[in-house]
């Protein structure tokens, strides 16, 4: 049986529309302890080997049917050194996954209640073989970048190690000293003076920051995507996008958070006159990115700045990025 792990390997493993199984899942506050102790263990020990950049023990403690995307999870790891550099390795909330009951490789969804099922965290698996799996959730406290990470444990009882690695994701927890939760407030804040433009980023960048994974769905995620779904006149139907600009109008294929630089950057993607000398892209962009802000003035405000990338006959070409003190 083959896993595919190349997903996650590659930093996520994309949450399915539509379902056929469900299989059973046991919460932190659930697990006996023998479990619990087992499983911090275990996680604890990768995540401290993600933040030292110990690939001998990641790789050591890799799953057989993993063995061939090491290239791509020690990539992972390298790209977030900067994120959890300086933290202490804190354990966040653990997921114990079952499922033994599958026949074959299955789309499969977990429903991960606490005692009480007053709350229900849902996690999301393509082509699972049977088995037992975890997620580990674990943050690198004290990290400048809030650096956070989710973690894939497959049970391996035929070996010494018993829980091994199946794959890595590293997300950035703050930009410019804000949290998720700063970001969401932020939000709810523009929404009510009306900058949707601004509200509907400040979501996204929420949503970026409150978990490392996107294949797992809570009560306050969902409810999160409901706020933004809300919002009125928001970009979520807008692109392609005419911006006038004087006599001008420009076509701005998308807008998106971008936090290449590990700042609450947007990049915007746009249609060029076709220049092609370096200092006439230049102004064309800054043109572009000037006149985007003054048509949407809340995103000067919650964000770093702005990357801007040309198109023109379907090639897409990085020109710029600037600060938003820089962008008149």
């Amino acid at each position: 049986m083959r896993f595919c792990w190349k997903v996650w390997a590659a930093t996520i493993l994309l949450a399915l529309p539509a379902v056929g199984v469900a299989a059973n899942c046991t919460t932190q506050g659930e697990l006996l302890a023998q479990d619990r102790d087992a499983l911090v263990a275990a996680g604890g020990r990768m995540a401290m080997a993600v933040t030292q950049q110990d690939f001998a023990t990641l790789q050591g403690a890799l799953l057989p049917a993993v063995a061939g995307e090491w290239d791509g999870i020690r990539g992972v790891v390298e790209q977030a050194a900067p994120l959890v550099k300086g933290g202490q390795v804190q354990i966040r909330n653990l997921y114990l996954l079952d499922a033994t009951s599958l026949t074959a490789p299955a789309d499969t969804q977990f429903f991960c209640s606490n005692a009480s099922g007053s709350l229900t965290v849902t996690i999301t698996m393509r082509r699972l073989p049977p088995g037992r799996y975890a997620v580990v959730l674990a943050d690198a406290a004290g990290a400048a970048l809030g650096g956070q990470m989710g973690l894939i444990l497959a049970w391996d009882g035929g070996s010494a190690l018993a829980w091994r690695l199946g794959g890595v994701s590293v997300r950035q927890g703050v930009f410019d000293g804000h949290d998720g939760v700063w970001y969401w407030k932020r939000a709810r804040e523009l929404a009510k003076e009306n900058l949707s433009w601004g509200a509907w980023y400040c979501y996204d960048a929420a949503r970026t920051l409150l978990v490392p994974v996107d294949f797992l769905s809570s009560p306050n995620l969902e409810k999160l995507g409901t706020e933004q779904a809300q919002l009125k006149d928001s970009p979520q139907e807008a692109f392609p996008y005419s911006l006038p600009d004087g006599p001008r109008t420009w076509k701005i294929h998308s807008l998106g958070l971008d936090t290449s630089l590990h700042q609450a950057d947007l990049s915007v993607t746009y249609e060029s006159t076709g220049v092609t000398d370096p200092a006439a892209q230049r102004t064309e962009a800054v043109a572009v990115l000037g006149a985007l802000l003054k048509k949407h003035p809340g995103l000067r405000e919650d964000f770093h700045g702005l990357w801007a990338y040309a198109v023109k006959d379907g090639k897409r070409t990085p020109v710029i990025e600037l600060p938003m003190a820089q962008i008149p």
